[in-house]
């Protein structure tokens, strides 16, 4: 089964030019549109280890596809609660990576891992917050969930949630002033009832969004942060985290227990560990870096964005996920319910 597809072909045109082509490989397999190019294409100069890249939409397709057999991955980004069920699963390398020198550059606020506390297996990546993106030309101002949800019936613009149970399931809690890692049956069912009270005002699930909200197809989306990227020229799109609470994400850096490419590995963790990969990458990303020194060299515009380094007043209103353990099914029957419901 062939799992790889090349990253960029601009690895391959910069080694073309060298004395051999790079021999070595590393294979990623990334959430889509996670990584800038340019931190690939300067890991394969300096190394000569040629970088492929598949890409996932969700923890969930990520790791069926890893349960499935799928072998030939080295490296994985999972989110911190998809990384504890990976542990407990087995499928992740314990790498060591904390004991770097450049280890310390990491703030030990992000060792969010409950299986990973110390940084032993996985490095901490990016993090960023999920919220509104919306045409304020279409919608006006929208501050929340509420005010998302009454857009259609007050503009005739159409909304999108994402396709991602968790992060669904999250608006219901919040708006019924519950923790997003609830394992209460009747807050389950609470936020299902929400949701299924506002899906017929949603018009698709979907993490293509932002390409919907560029078009004019859709007025208003659910979606990550980093979805800046695509309207640095469009000032009429603007991105809220919703009054009412929202969640936030953190993905790590992992090398799956099965990768191939071990050494390889590695060597991608110490070179992001590199406060100036570190910045290259949220410089193109728009998410928040673990990496403290790289906060400085990041543009003035990101770094003072106050959706993407979130002040203090707006952390408090941000969760994050756990692992839910066996709670998980109660939450896989009421996403089905969800998805399903006419």
């Amino acid at each position: 089964m062939t799992i790889r597809t090349v990253a960029a072909l601009a690895l391959a045109a910069a080694l073309a030019g060298g004395p051999a082509a790079a021999e070595e490989t590393l294979a990623l397999y990334n959430w889509g549109d996670y990584i800038n190019p340019e931190v690939l294409k300067r890991f394969t100069e300096e190394t000569g280890i040629a970088v492929t890249l598949d890409t996932y939409s969700s923890n969930e397709e990520m790791l069926a596809k890893i349960q499935a057999g799928a072998t030939g991955y080295d490296i994985v980004f999972p989110s911190v609660h998809m990384q504890d069920i990976m542990l407990k699963l087995g499928l992740l390398e314990k790498t060591g990576i904390s004991a770097h020198p450049d280890f310390a550059n990491i703030d030990p606020a992000f060792l969010r891992s409950k299986e990973d506390p110390e940084g032993e297996y996985c490095l901490p990546y990016a993090w960023g917050t999920v919220g509104i993106f919306y045409n304020e030309a279409v919608t006006g101002p929208v501050a929340g969930w509420a005010d998302f949800f009454a857009i259609p019936e007050k503009t005739g613009g159409k909304i999108s949630l994402l396709d991602d149970m968790r992060e669904v399931m999250a608006i219901g809690l919040i708006m019924n002033g519950k923790s997003v890692n609830s394992t209460e049956p009747a807050d389950v069912r609470a936020a299902t009832d929400y949701i299924l009270a506002q899906k017929p005002k949603v018009t698709a699930f979907t993490y293509e969004s932002m390409a919907l909200l560029a078009s004019g197809d859709l007025a208003a989306a659910h979606f990550f942060v980093g979805g800046n990227v695509f309207f640095t020229e469009t000032p009429n799109i603007r991105y809220v985290i919703p009054a009412e609470g929202a969640t936030m994400y953190q993905e790590n850096i992992c090398v799956l227990a099965s990768a191939p490419h071990k050494e390889n590995a590695r060597k991608f963790l110490e070179f992001y560990l590199r406060p100036e990969i570190a910045a290259l990458n949220v410089s193109q990303q728009f998410n928040g870096t673990p990496n403290v020194p790289a906060n400085g060299l990041t543009p003035d515009f990101i770094r003072q964005n106050p959706n993407i380094n979130v002040p203090p007043e707006t952390m408090a209103r941000l969760q994050i996920f756990e692992d839910l353990g066996p709670a998980l099914r109660a939450y896989d029957r009421a996403w089905n319910t969800i998805r399903t419901a006419q």
